[in-house]
């Protein structure tokens, strides 16, 4: 049987339990109800763009973890493209804010604390939904904004951990190169071992075969 540290598809965590996924999700939703409350809805390309970024940043994850069980360049491209959407989300938050003459909260605004507490603690839809209806345009486009920053960080942690790991493991073609060889490998030793084995058995049949002439049986 092969060994278990020889294996050519690699086992991904579940995109749902990625706490930067979970962040996207509630960034879609925040996003999708702030276009509808906050900019109008015939007109304006900002809409559409923005929700498009939104949910690029959530589906690039589910794509490039999906597709990383297979290939580790692939999984870095696509959440590299999340990263970009999600910037550019950024962005466009920001222009909000700017264009209104609404303050971007940094740590001198009484909130941001509380606000940074807040998103850092809580990654779930089911945590921001209570208050989609209640926040207004400044106090969502701040907490997106957060948000967006957290995600940031988090990816390009898990990309820095993923790009290691594709320098210390390749991709999937010397991962399928590794399993060949420590299958060859795993072969070459039990045929030296039963190579080993046939002197022993050997002496052990002439053993026996010695004891039964001396007790007048033939073998």
């Amino acid at each position: 049987m092969l060994d278990k540290k020889y294996h050519v598809l690699k086992r991904q965590k579940p995109w749902r339990d990625a706490y930067y996924y979970q962040k996207t999700e509630v960034l879609y939703q925040m996003t999708y109800t702030f276009c509808q409350r906050f900019l109008p809805q015939h007109g304006d390309r900002t809409v559409d763009q923005m929700i498009q970024a939104a949910r690029s940043g959530k589906q690039n994850i589910i794509e490039g973890t999906e597709d990383g069980e297979t290939s580790t360049e692939m999984h870095i491209k696509l959440l590299n493209v999340a990263r970009s959407s999600l910037q550019e989300l950024r962005e466009d938050y920001r222009d909000f804010l700017i264009s209104r003459n609404m303050p971007i909260w940094t740590a001198a605004h009484a909130r941001y604390s509380q606000m940074q507490t807040f998103c850092r603690n809580h990654n779930r839809l089911e945590d921001y939904q209570p208050y989609l209806a209640q926040w207004n345009g400044e106090e969502m486009a701040n907490i997106a904004l957060t948000l967006c920053y957290m995600t940031d960080a988090m990816l390009n942690s898990h990309l820095q951990t993923l790009e290691k790991e594709f320098v210390e493991q390749g991709g999937i073609k010397e991962r399928m190169h590794a399993v060949r060889t420590g299958y060859r490998q795993m072969e070459m030793e039990e045929l030296a071992r039963l190579r080993q084995e046939v002197p022993r058995l050997r002496a052990e049949i002439e053993r026996l075969q010695h004891l039964l002439r001396e007790h007048g049986i033939e073998g």
